[in-house]
């Protein structure tokens, strides 16, 4: 990069870990430090591959199926949910399982197993073969069909006077959900939805904290790896408002030619990106040259997640 092209760098804020991936990430340390090393883990903890190699190396296995553990292992579930199978197999083979799935997750499966027994069909909006959208779509898989697209929602067919709930992944764009909502309540009029939106309040949080940005910058980086939904999802904000960005896992993935016309560059990390990659790209721009790093803004959040019941059942001395 030429020295002194970049003049400046803006902090969005919030940006980084959210409550449910403090919690996931904590859940594997302390099952490691309770039971000791080795603790399996069903998927990536959460969709960060510098998260996932630190607990690699404090002795956390990560399989992609329950089966794969042995039996009896410890086998804590990832942040983003499984479907009611994974825990009837864990069970059959001896498994202890410690739940990490998101509160906010939760709660939609909750949500989805309650329209079922309502006899309702469930609509789920999301991306086919994310791990949280196969988890959700195990909990009713007869009454649930998925939509990924205001065309899927267009074209969506139902039986004619079936009674109509929708549900959403958490880690999606809030602009392109609330537009596909739009579509089922005119062709569905009666749907239901829940009564507070499935999106979280991180993902949504984090994309405002993008647009506040935009009108101040020439470029966004977005601290995240490829596989996380509300990392991807802050490069589309950026992007739809005509402003480049890039999603990096670090500043490893930097190329200097991006900043070419940019002389004020945005930052902001995913809800899965701990906060010592953003330094590190941070002092990358200052070995460049580039002094001015300051927070666009501040925002605080405060919301925290207990650890799962198993842990601090286990953690609690018997009286």
């Amino acid at each position: 990069m030429a020295r002194g092209l970049v003049q400046r760098v803006l902090l969005a804020s919030p940006r980084g870990y959210c409550a449910g991936v403090e919690r996931a990430v904590e859940t594997v340390e302390r099952a490691l430090s309770l039971y000791g090393a080795p603790v399996y883990v069903r998927k990536q903890i959460v969709h960060n591959a510098h998260v996932v190699r630190d607990l690699e190396v404090r002795g956390a296995i990560f399989v992609e199926d329950e089966t794969e553990a042995p039996a009896g292992a410890i086998l804590v579930l990832s942040a983003h949910g499984v479907a009611p199978s994974v825990y009837d197999h864990a069970a059959a083979r001896r498994q202890t399982t410690i739940d990490a799935t998101c509160p906010l997750v939760t709660k939609v499966h909750v949500q989805a197993r309650r329209y079922a027994a309502e006899g309702k069909r469930i609509v789920l909006i999301g991306h086919a073969g994310h791990e949280e959208v196969i988890g959700t779509l195990g909990e009713a898989p007869d009454a649930t069909v998925l939509v990924e697209s205001v065309e899927d929602a267009e074209a969506l067919e139902l039986p004619a006077g079936a009674p109509v709930a929708y549900i959403t992944q958490t880690t999606l764009s809030v602009d392109e959900t609330a537009e596909i909502i739009d579509i089922l309540k005119r062709r569905f009029p009666h749907i239901r939805g829940p009564q507070r939106e499935d999106i979280c309040y991180a993902t949504s949080n984090r994309q405002w904290a993008v647009k506040e940005l935009l009108d101040e910058i020439d470029l966004l980086l977005v601290i995240g790896s490829h596989n996380s939904s509300n990392s991807n999802r802050l490069v589309e904000v950026a992007r739809c408002a005509n402003v480049e960005a890039y999603l990096i896992d670090d500043e490893t993935e930097i190329e200097e030619r991006w900043f070419e016309r940019a002389e004020t560059v945005g930052l902001t990390s995913g809800a899965s990106a701990p906060e010592h990659l953003v330094e590190r790209v941070c002092d990358w721009f200052r070995a460049q040259g580039v002094t001015e790093i300051t927070p666009f803004a501040s925002v605080y959040e405060d919301v925290v997640f207990r650890l799962p019941v198993e842990l601090r059942r286990a953690e609690t001395p018997a009286a």
